[in-house]
């Protein structure tokens, strides 16, 4: 049962917690994590993956309406929401794509939801395709929002009906917005991810066909940092309404240098070919993370040299 401290609600570590999105490459890593916790975890995943923990029930579902997501919240205290079948270069000139791909989904959820307001809601955003940059300022939760992409746009409205939600019914939600993911088990996705896409080239000896000068400038966060923040969003208490959360290292880097240190870890020349840039490509995203810290007591601990070390020896354990 969930006990009231105050206006907030401590996680019931005995009830259920719901992942969807559970087959994609973050939720494969919370999930471990979760059941390593000797969490009750019901991950729901639109296709199956390897190495899931015996522990876990798992789903093959695509939920889409309100009827499809309340058997999947039956017992469940916490929803981690990471689920997203596009990217901002899937969805350049076709903005339906993403109604139907991301944002009716997260309605649909929304819509069971009011029904069980003491279900606590962990929605995944996004960082970088949501702020405006701003020169040598670093985006805060606070910063003005303008979305490039249709995908960062559908990721802005999901946030404001997620907003929606938590004040008329009483919900409990924190959305975090991640900055660039990556690590082992990223797998090459078309040209989305520029950490997998370019190991892949390196491996193979292939040319990387870079968008821009490769002046660009990224905040790089290891997976393994992410899942540990979800943990302690967990655990500690919720209040009513919601919250939004940066995730980063807080530390950008200009696509060039990241080339450099992805040389010095494989020891191998990185061919590339600089094209035109991308209209859906924010010039920086600097993000600060201090309000992680402030809330939550975390603080990006694996710097980039080592998280590509890593992803690298994952990569050249693969089968080509």
């Amino acid at each position: 049962m969930w006990r009231s401290t105050g206006n907030c609600w401590p996680h019931p570590m005995s009830e259920r917690i719901l992942v969807l999105g559970a087959g994609g490459f973050i939720g494969r890593h919370l999930v471990r994590r979760l059941a390593s916790m000797g969490q009750d975890v019901l991950a729901v995943s639109r296709r199956p993956w390897p190495d899931i923990p015996a522990s876990v029930e798992v789903r093959l579902a695509e939920p889409r309406s309100p009827l499809d997501f309340a058997p999947l919240l039956n017992g469940v205290g916490t929803v981690f929401h990471l689920a997203s079948s596009s990217t901002p270069g899937s969805t350049a000139g076709h903005p339906l794509d993403e109604l139907e791909a991301n944002l009716r989904p997260t309605l649909a959820l929304l819509e069971s939801l009011q029904e069980r307001p003491l279900i606590s809601l962990v929605y995944v955003s996004s960082a970088g395709t949501l702020y405006q940059p701003a020169p040598d300022t670093p985006s805060r939760e606070d910063s003005p929002l303008l979305p490039r992409s249709y995908h960062g746009a559908g990721k802005a409205a999901a946030e404001a009906f997620i907003h929606a939600w938590a004040s008329q019914y009483d919900g409990r939600t924190t959305i975090l917005r991640p900055s660039n993911v990556y690590g082992p088990g990223q797998l090459e996705k078309g040209s989305f991810g520029i950490v997998p896409t370019a190991l892949g080239k390196l491996r193979r000896g292939e040319e990387l066909t870079v968008w821009g000068d490769g002046n660009i400038v990224r905040d790089f966060l290891y997976v393994d940092d992410f899942v540990a923040l979800c943990e302690r969003v967990l655990v500690t208490p919720k209040a009513r309404g919601s919250r939004i959360v940066n995730v980063a290292c807080g530390k950008g880097t200009r696509i060039n240098d990241l080339f450099g240190v992805m040389e010095l870890v494989t020891g191998r020349p990185l061919l590339r070919r600089y094209v035109a840039g991308r209209g859906v490509d924010a010039p920086r995203a600097d993000i600060d993370p201090s309000l992680a810290r402030q809330l939550f007591d975390w603080t990006a601990r694996v710097d980039l040299e080592q998280g590509l070390q890593e992803t690298w020896r994952w990569l050249n354990r693969q089968t080509p």
